[in-house]
């Protein structure tokens, strides 16, 4: 399911929530918009959270760690984010006019904070040298199963190309997965296909994707397209990779040809 919000306004933006809005994803997915010299205090008694910047210059309190933070560019920066389990108390003060998005799950384990800065995240970049580079764009991975085995979440950052494809070939996973949008002008626009259906993307859309859909995306030539993405590990079950679409896989063979040959 894809949906739109009109604009980031001041306070909180809802994505999703574990009891009520796409409850299927579960988590608790919130865009934040905060002004200079504003306060933000997050303390969950069940739940881990993470916390990336979006935009502007932040503080944050946590423990006995005070660290201040930035971000001028989605599309140019890499990733800043905190990342804590449940019952630590998080404030955040907004130095300049600053927005956050705050991904929350349920989760017993407790496990030590982790500030991760833009040297502390991967960036790899996908699709390079094959289809023509037709799929070629930048994964950022902040915290999966790999470096965070104790977390319920996953998240990262996808920069795509603009005329460009991501998440391709299409691929599923059984676990749910949220896709928040940006684009590098406010006319922006793109597609996210689910499964079987086609949505237009816009700036500050989001995509709610059930397990088991395929969920390739692209965005249209002339304008860059940013989302961030957060899976929910199911119980269990805990997502590791893809599973690449099986009509789809003969794309990934090194020779493969993808122009009718003349008979």
């Amino acid at each position: 399911m894809l949906r739109k919000l009109d604009a980031i306004t001041h306070g909180r933006n809802i994505l999703s929530e574990m009891d009520g809005l796409h409850s299927d994803m579960l988590m608790d997915v919130d865009v934040y918009k905060m002004s200079e010299n504003e306060t933000l205090t997050i303390e969950e008694s069940e739940k881990e959270v993470a916390v990336l910047i979006m935009a502007g210059r932040l503080e944050f309190t946590y423990e006995d760690n005070r660290v201040k933070a930035s971000r001028s560019s989605l599309f140019d920066e890499d990733p800043t984010c905190l990342h804590v389990c449940k019952s630590k108390k998080v404030v955040l003060k907004a130095l300049e006019t600053a927005e956050v998005l705050v991904q929350k799950t349920t989760n017993d384990r407790e496990f030590d904070s982790k500030f991760y800065k833009p040297e502390d995240c991967t960036s790899d970049v996908f699709g390079d040298g094959v289809l023509g580079d037709t799929s070629r764009r930048v994964v950022r991975t902040v915290f999966d199963y790999k470096n965070a085995p104790y977390s319920n979440m996953v998240m990262g950052e996808v920069i795509n190309y603009p005329g460009k494809w991501s998440s391709y070939p299409p691929h599923h996973h059984p676990q749910p997965e949220i896709y928040y949008y940006r684009f590098n002008k406010p006319q922006g626009f793109g597609c996210s296909i689910i499964g079987e259906d086609v949505h237009k993307i816009t700036d500050n859309s989001m995509s709610a994707i059930p397990g088991g859909l395929v969920h390739p995306q692209t965005t249209a030539p002339g304008y860059a397209m940013y989302y961030c993405w957060m899976i929910r590990h199911l119980d269990n079950n805990p997502w590791t990779e893809r599973v690449d679409d099986e009509d789809h896989v003969w794309l990934l063979d090194s020779d493969v040809k993808i122009w009718p040959e003349k008979e």
